[in-house]
C-alpha cells in the first residue's frame, strides 16, 4: 500500500466518528446540550468524511484528491467552533452558524482548487477560515462561561489540534528523529486524539449554574 503510515493513521478518524454518531444517535448525551445536536453531528461525521477523504488523497495523491481531503476538514472544524459558540455564547447562535461558517469553508477549498488549476494556487481563505477560528475560540473560553462543566475537555481539543498543526509542519525532522513515523501521520493520530477529547467531553460532562446576573 503507497503511503502506508499516512493511510493507516486516518483510520482513528473513522472509527471515532462512527463511535461518535452512534453515540448521538437516538439523543444528545448528558454532556452536550440538546439543541447543538446537528452541530455535534456534523462534528463527528466531518471526522468519518476526514479519514475516508484523507484516505483516498494518500492512496493517490493528486490535487484532485487533495480536495476531498481538505472539504470534510472544513466541516468538522467549523462544526467544533460552532459548538463552542453554542456552548458559550448562545445555542440558538451556534446552531444558527453551522451551515453559513460550512459554506464558508467549503468556499475557500473550492477557491484554492479553481485557482491551482489555474496555476495560482491560493491558500490565503483557507488558512484564514482555520487560524481566525483557532484565535477565537480560546477567548470565548476565556471570557464567556460554559452552559457545561469541565472545559478542560475542550481546552484539549484545541491543544491537539495545535500540536497537529506543528506536526505537520515539522514533518521530515519528525521522521528524521524517529524513524518511524512521519511528522504528517503523526498529525493525524493528534487531530483524531481531539475528536476523541470532544466525544468523552459528551459522555462526561455536566450541566453548570450560571450565575443568572451574569
Amino acid at each position: 500500500m503507497p503511503n502506508f503510515a499516512d493511510s493507516a493513521s486516518n483510520l482513528p478518524f473513522i472509527l471515532i466518528g462512527v463511535l461518535g454518531l452512534r453515540a448521538l444517535s437516538a439523543c444528545c448525551p448528558p454532556g452536550g446540550l440538546t439543541e447543538l445536536l446537528p452541530v455535534y453531528r456534523a462534528f463527528f461525521a466531518g471526522m468519518v468524511l476526514v479519514g475516508l477523504g484523507s484516505l483516498y488523497y494518500h492512496l493517490a495523491p493528486s490535487n484532485a484528491t487533495l480536495v476531498w481531503d481538505r472539504l470534510p476538514m472544513t466541516l468538522s472544524f467549523m462544526a467544533f467552533f460552532a459548538a463552542i459558540v453554542g456552548e458559550h455564547l448562545s445555542p440558538a447562535l451556534g446552531r444558527r452558524l453551522l451551515w453559513p461558517l460550512s459554506a464558508v469553508g467549503i468556499a475557500t477549498v473550492l477557491y484554492w482548487h479553481v485557482t491551482e488549476t489555474a496555476g495560482r494556487g491560493d491558500l490565503r481563505p483557507y488558512g484564514l477560515v482555520q487560524f481566525l477560528p483557532l484565535a477565537l475560540m480560546p477567548l470565548i473560553l476565556l471570557r464567556h462561561p460554559s452552559r457545561l462543566r469541565s472545559t478542560g475537555y475542550l481546552w484539549a481539543v484545541l491543544a491537539a489540534y495545535a500540536l497537529a498543526k506543528g506536526a505537520e509542519a515539522a514533518d521530515e525532522r519528525i521522521f528524521g528523529l524517529t524513524g518511524v513515523i512521519s511528522g504528517h501521520s503523526l498529525k493525524h493520530l493528534l487531530a483524531a486524539g481531539g475528536g476523541l477529547a470532544f466525544l468523552i467531553a459528551l459522555r462526561e460532562r455536566r450541566p453548570a449554574r450560571l450565575d443568572p446576573a451574569g
